[in-house]
């Protein structure tokens, strides 16, 4: 009787514990969201150097003509600039360049002698007559072409292909307590602060 009673005791121990570890196993089951993790992990990486990749013959071509362009007016052809990327990382953005030579000098002056404009600056960190583009600037601009040199950021792993915009240091006291939530993600080439209107 003693042993029929320990068996029993045995038998449903042995069937709680599989219970719990089954219980246990759906816990951590309905917890998992592979499609989610494993793209934003690989899958988006991924995906933008595949997209890099297809686009580098027409954009290398389209880059070489705009560059020309851009030395025969005897400036630099291109324009780097510091941003905040993933986790608060600086990175060098690299763009064509639309805007005169010692721009950021030429800005100050600006500013200093038109306190509307500094007022529009210090609240958009954009003019909307800005002294500092050229001609063809506006041109590569208002088309994005200046952007196309930012595919060799998303190839190193500094930008996506679609992202929030990267901002520069001085305007991450703007986003408040979303900067944390916006320092996640990678900044992109596009998104939709570009479909909406540029802000450079």
């Amino acid at each position: 009787m003693n042993m029929h009673v320990s068996a029993t005791s045995t038998t449903l121990d042995a069937a709680l514990d599989a219970a719990k570890d089954a219980s246990d196993l759906s816990a951590r089951v309905s917890k998992w969201r592979p499609t989610a993790t494993a793209y934003r992990l690989m899958g988006k990486r991924v995906l933008d150097v595949v997209l890099v990749v297809l686009m580098a013959p027409p954009a290398l071509f389209t880059v070489a003509v705009l560059a020309l362009i851009i030395m025969l007016d005897g400036k630099p052809a291109f324009y780097r600039q510091r941003r905040v990327g993933l986790n608060g990382k600086e990175f060098s953005m690299l763009k064509l360049r639309s805007m005169i030579p010692n721009a950021d000098a030429a800005l100050e002056a600006y500013l200093a002698s038109s306190p509307t404009a500094r007022a529009e600056w210090d609240r958009n960190q954009k003019l909307t007559n800005d002294p500092r583009i050229t001609r063809f600037g506006h041109f590569i601009r208002r088309t994005s072409l200046d952007e196309l040199p930012q595919l060799l950021n998303v190839l190193k792993g500094e930008m996506s292909i679609v992202g929030p915009r990267p901002i520069v240091k001085d305007e991450k006291k703007k986003y408040g307590k979303n900067l944390k939530k916006v320092l996640t993600i990678k900044p992109g080439i596009t998104g939709l602060w570009q479909v909406s209107g540029r802000n450079n």
